[in-house]
Formats: C-alpha cells, sequence, structure tokens
C-alpha cells in the first residue's frame, strides 16, 4: 500500500493533532476526490516562531491508499510519496574465516551490531571504555575528584558521546533509513514524540535505558560485547585483510571489522596515519559554550516564557558566514548544562547535555567557528590543534580542569574580571570548577572576532544573546572528526578488502542519527557479501 506525505499545514498553537488530520483529508480529497484512505498518521511537528506575535504549528501527515495514485496529480497538488523506512537486507555467501567484529560501541557501532546480531551473525562489539553504570560511575568520580580516566568518560563508553549529551536525534541527511532509526530508539525505551518531532530529543537520562536495551537484544541474538578492550592495531595477510586485532585483552581473531571508534579516539587516528590506510585531515570547528537562563531564551523565542509549558522549551540555531569562515550555534540544549567532555589527561574539553524535561535553569550551546585544514598547519595539523585549544583551556583553568569561563560583556568589551550575576555556570559541580579568564587570549585572533561577530550577530534573532550577563565556557573543540578516512564504494578502505570506517569518527557522519545510519550502511554491506560465521569459526 502506497504512503503519502501531506505536508506544510500550518496551524495556531490553540489547535492539534485531530484538526491537522482533517486538513490533510481535505487537502487529498481535492487532489484525488474519493480515493480509498485505510489510515492518516501525524508523520511531522514543529514549531515556528519567528514571528513572535504569530507562532503555529507546522505539521505533516502520513495517509495510506488502498490503492495506487496518480502520481503527476498527486505532483500538481504538493503531495508526495513517502520513502519506505524498512530496510532492504540481502545476505551474501562468501565465507568469514571469523566473526564480524565492531570496535565501538557508539550510535554507529551500535546500530551496525544489532543489524549483524538480528541477521545471525553473533557480531563481536568491543569498547575500550566502561558499560553503562561503571561508566556513570566514572564521570562521577572524575567530577568528584579530578582524577580524569582516559578510557571511560564522557567520550567513551557505552553508547558513545551521544550517552552524555541531549540525545538528539535530528539530522540533515535525508536518507529514509533515518525513520527506520528513529522506530529503533522508540522500540528500545525512547519516548513516542521521537517519531513525529521536527527536532527529535532523548534526553541523556532515556538514553542510557535505550542504550541499555540496545546492548542485551544484541547479547541475546547471540552477539557479545566486551567492555574495557580498546584496539592497538591489526594484523594482516598479504592481501590486505584483517585477521587479527590486538586489544588491551589479547589478540582477537577478526573476519570483517567496522571500525567506529568516534570522533575521539586520537590514538587510533595515529594508529592508521603509521600504516598506508588513507586517512586525510578535514574541516571541523571550535568555540565555547554560551549559557543563558532557560526562561530568558524561552522568552526571547516565544515572546512569553509561560508558552515553554506549551509549546516546549525553546531552541534556536544562528549561523553567519564572512568570506569563506563561519560562525554557528550548535548542539542546542535548552534547560541542560555544560559537562566536562575531557578525554586525554592534560585537556579541558567542554560540551553540553540535558535531560528529557530539559528542566535545568540554563540553556546553552556551543557558539563554533570554522576552521581549516590550513589554519592547522602551524600547530601540526588538525588533531594537533585541537589538542592545543584543550591545553591551553586546561593551563587557564588552573590545571585542574577547571573551565576558563567569561562573561559576554567583557569578552566582547575585552574587558576581563566581571564576576557572574544573574547566569552562572553549570560547568562540572554547578559551576564551582571554574575560572575567570580572558577568553580572547585562548583562540587565534580570528576565531575570536569571528565569536565575537557572531554572538552579536545572534542577538537579532535571540533576543538577548549578547547580554552581558551570558557566561561563556571555553573550549569546545570536538564538535566533529578532524580527519576522514577514505573508503571505497563498497564501504571498505582502500587496500584492505574487510576493514569497514563507519560514522562520525570516520568523517561520515555528524551526530546520532546519520551515525546510526552510517552503521546500518557498513553493516549491511557485510551481509550483502559474507554468509554468517559458523560457531566453530570462532
Amino acid at each position: 500500500m502506497p504512503y503519502l506525505l501531506i505536508k506544510d499545514i500550518r496551524l495556531p498553537i490553540s489547535e492539534g493533532a485531530e484538526q491537522a488530520i482533517h486538513c490533510a483529508a481535505k487537502k487529498l480529497r481535492a487532489a484525488l476526490g474519493q480515493a480509498e484512505v485505510t489510515s492518516y498518521e501525524i508523520h511531522k511537528k514543529s514549531i515556528d516562531a519567528r514571528r513572535r506575535g504569530n507562532i503555529t504549528v507546522v505539521w505533516s501527515v502520513t495517509a495510506e491508499l488502498a490503492c495506487d495514485p496518480d502520481i503527476e496529480v498527486l505532483r500538481e497538488a504538493g503531495i508526495s510519496i513517502l520513502s519506505d523506512s524498512k530496510l532492504n537486507i540481502q545476505r551474501g555467501t562468501e565465507p568469514l574465516s571469523a566473526r564480524p567484529v565492531v570496535c565501538g560501541f557508539g550510535p554507529a557501532g551500535m546500530f551496525a551490531a544489532l543489524l549483524l546480531a538480528e541477521n545471525g551473525y553473533r557480531p563481536l562489539v568491543i569498547e575500550r571504555g566502561d558499560d553503562t553504570e561503571d561508566r556513570i560511575k566514572a564521570v562521577e568520580s572524575f567530577y568528584r575528584t579530578g582524577r580524569l580516566d582516559p578510557e571511560s568518560n564522557i567520550q567513551f563508553g557505552a553508547g558513545g558521546a551521544g550517552t552524555f549529551s541531549d540525545g538528539k536525534l535530528v539530522t540533515r541527511i535525508s536518507d529514509p533509513r533515518c525513520r527506520y532509526v528513529l522506530k529503533r530508539f522508540y522500540e528500545f525505551g525512547a519516548p513516542k514524540e521521537v517519531l513525529t518531532q521536527a527536532k527529535p530529543h532523548v534526553g541523556t537520562d532515556i538514553l542510557r535505558k535505550v542504550v541499555n536495551r540496545l546492548r542485551d537484544r544484541i547479547r541475546e541474538l547471540g552477539g557479545e560485547i566486551l567492555f574495557r578492550c580498546a584496539l592497538n592495531g591489526y594484523g594482516t595477510d598479504s592481501w590486505g585483510r584483517i585477521k587479527t586485532l590486538h586489544t588491551t585483552r589479547g589478540d582477537i581473531p577478526c573476519g570483517a571489522l567496522i571500525l567506529a571508534t568516534g570522533h575521539s579516539a586520537r590514538d587510533i587516528y595515529s594508529y592508521l596515519l603509521s600504516t598506508d590506510c588513507e586517512i586525510n585531515e578535514k574541516p571541523f570547528s571550535v568555540g565555547v559554550r554560551i549559557e543563558h537562563l532557560r526562561e530568558d531564551i524561552d522568552a526571547a523565542m516565544y515572546g512569553s516564557a509561560a508558552l515553554a509549558k506549551k509549546l516546549g522549551h525553546a531552541e534556536y540555531a544562528c549561523s553567519y558566514r564572512r568570506g569563506d569562515r563561519g560562525v554557528y550555534t550548535f548542539c542546542m540544549c535548552p534547560g541542560g548544562e555544560v559537562v566536562a567532555a575531557a578525554s586525554e589527561e592534560g585537556g579541558v574539553v567542554v560540551n553540553g547535555m540535558s535531560r528529557h524535561a530539559r528542566d535545568g535553569r540554563n540553556s546553552n550551546s556551543a557558539v563554533a567557528v570554522s576552521v581549516t585544514p590550513d589554519d592547522c598547519r602551524a600547530y601540526g595539523g588538525t588533531m594537533s590543534f585541537q589538542r592545543h585549544l584543550e591545553r591551553a583551556a586546561f593551563k587557564m583553568g588552573g590545571s585542574d580542569y577547571s573551565a576558563p569561563i567569561q562573561t559576554v560583556g567583557d569578552f566582547l568589551s575585552g574587558k576581563r574580571g566581571t564576576e557572574p550575576s544573574g547566569v552562572f555556570p553549570t560547568y562540572m559541580e554547578n559551576g564551582k570548577n571554574t575560572r575567570l579568564a580572558d577568553l580572547s587570549k585562548l583562540f587565534p585572533e580570528y576565531i575570536t572576532e569571528m565569536l565575537r561577530c557572531g554572538i552579536r550577530r545572534f542577538n537579532s534573532e535571540v533576543r538577548g544573546f549578547s547580554s552581558d550577563g551570558a557566561i561563556l565556557t571555553g573550549a569546545e573543540t570536538r564538535t566533529s572528526a578532524p580527519y576522514r578516512i577514505v573508503r571505497n564504494q563498497n564501504g571498505t578502505a582502500p587496500g584492505y578488502p574487510n576493514l569497514y570506517p563507519t560514522g562520525e569518527g570516520a568523517g561520515y557522519a555528524g551526530g546520532i542519527t546519520s551515525a546510526a545510519v552510517d552503521g546500518i550502511e557498513q553493516a549491511s554491506a557485510i551481509i550483502s557479501l559474507y554468509a554468517p560465521t559458523p560457531e566453530k569459526a570462532d
């Protein structure tokens, strides 16, 4: 049965799903007459707050038809056929010398392992960090004692960096498998609204439970997960096929390797650079986290903070380009907190996190400036530039993982030393581990100037964005991978017939959903080529 998508149904905030479906049915009848519709369903819902005096809700609705429609008539009416989100899996016949290994248990690795397990391939997953509960304890210990565990932290462990984030599932890619990913998240415990929100989010509190259920499902289907197992290297045969993985828990046989180690596994980048694997530097962004009072952002976007109870706490997305350089907001966390996301000793890294309710006192987002590989030459390359900023932030914060902070008023005016008032930092134990600093000294001048330019300009889109009392915390350096691992059309790395670079760390995704889709893509490539591994091959 074909599914139709009726988009751009704009209604007042007082109207709900029932009226949206009524409007969709009316539009469909006008196009197709009395065509038999077996069901209607809300597809997406978004808030248009660009006109604060006339906020509207924009709906899209799906309709299932009992017969095939006239495509030309639909096109003229602005109605489209919805792409099927079901996976078309075809199993190959080539034998595997050992079961497939998934390295990394972030979104890409989780969904790759899940698909392999559901199709009988009994994957082995290795993850350098801890399982969920032990990982939470490691992060809490870091916050409490200032002693970082480089193997288990906000970047590494079950669920990847997303486990300590807002759990955003929004993506810019249009792959129909995005819908499949949302459905699987819901199946494993995400709120039902992730299926219909234009900007779906899970929240770190719920996402941890989703990760655990997905982990348990992989194990139920014969998969195995080794936590605290880091990849150190691999051994190949004369054809370049990876046969053995060298890990911190010994050598492991490998039939095919999905390399989904994330954008912070710098030791993996260093190892690949020492081999003949093709790996290239790529652009990324760096900057700061900015914090405002949540109620002020709600009022700025909606005209009234009270509307947040009906519409959900407000989000924003701002960007500006000057010449070849861009500055933009990224990973906006309503009612969230700034987290300590370091994964190397002697570095300070910040990120944003919020729980499902998004009810914290502050809202925050990254304000990031684009950086090219050429910008990083003087520092020894892209990864070295990231590390340089993190170490400078560590020193600026007092060399104890306290983060350097500054009021927006001081940052814009070139002053320093103004104590927070009204808006207080949330980094690491509600901001007690912060130190006043001059953040203009943290970055090269071109980044500082673009940050200042962006903060001023974004004030026209979000009233109060550049208010003197807003707080900046540095440094945000892990917006995306500093490298891309080259891969062929079939997903493998050139010269390595069974190495599948995957996800954000490989440079092919930018967020939870797109990473999950890439994990599905790479697992599908293995399934389409190989037959499931017999147990005796392990």
